[in-house]
């Protein structure tokens, strides 16, 4: 196995509570114009962590996946004197976005990423399909399936806010 790179951090996950929880300690720092770009096998757990990712980030809504509608858009009660609506997570799935590689593309393109960017928090499953249509720092975590109940997070750091949103994420996983 490669040594992994200072901004790489490997998590290993006996459970989906565990990767749930994962995810809720990586919600909890996210904020406004954050890109979360998610990688790995059909059942490996992203979803699972999406839905640490939302609670974490103080979302009460009920995550699911959005492969046949594209994106769900999360809301949080705002601690500032904002209205509800105005704090957005957004849960994109390239998973069925069809056609040849540059069409998949400018379907991603279509969504308006860069609008979701300003206006809330954007996290993408099966973000290889559409890593061309991006912004190219974000945090990236590659999912692998070992058994039934094992995954293995592989989480990248690609950007300055990223390397510290990592640091943060290793010291609430880990501690002191």
């Amino acid at each position: 196995m490669p040594i992994l790179s200072p901004n790489a951090l490997e998590v290993i996950s006996r459970s989906a509570e565990q990767t749930r929880r994962i995810g809720m300690r990586l919600g909890s720092l996210l904020c406004n114009g954050d890109l979360v770009a998610l990688g790995g096998d059909l059942g490996s757990g992203k979803t699972t962590f999406v839905k640490g990712i939302a609670a974490g980030w103080g979302s009460l809504d009920t995550v699911t996946s959005p492969t046949f509608v594209l994106i769900n858009v999360y809301q949080r009660p705002s601690l500032a004197q904002k209205p509800l609506g105005e704090e957005k997570l957004y849960h994109f799935d390239a998973y069925r976005l069809t056609g040849t590689a540059e069409q998949v593309l400018t379907q991603a393109v279509d969504l308006d990423i860069e609008t979701m960017l300003t206006t809330g928090v954007l996290v993408v499953e099966w973000a290889e399909r559409v890593l061309e249509a991006l912004p190219k720092e974000m945090l990236r975590v590659q999912f692998s399936l070992v058994d039934e109940q094992q995954r293995d997070l592989v989480i990248t750091a690609i950007g300055e806010r990223y390397k510290k949103m990592l640091t943060d994420l290793r010291y609430l996983i880990y501690g002191g």
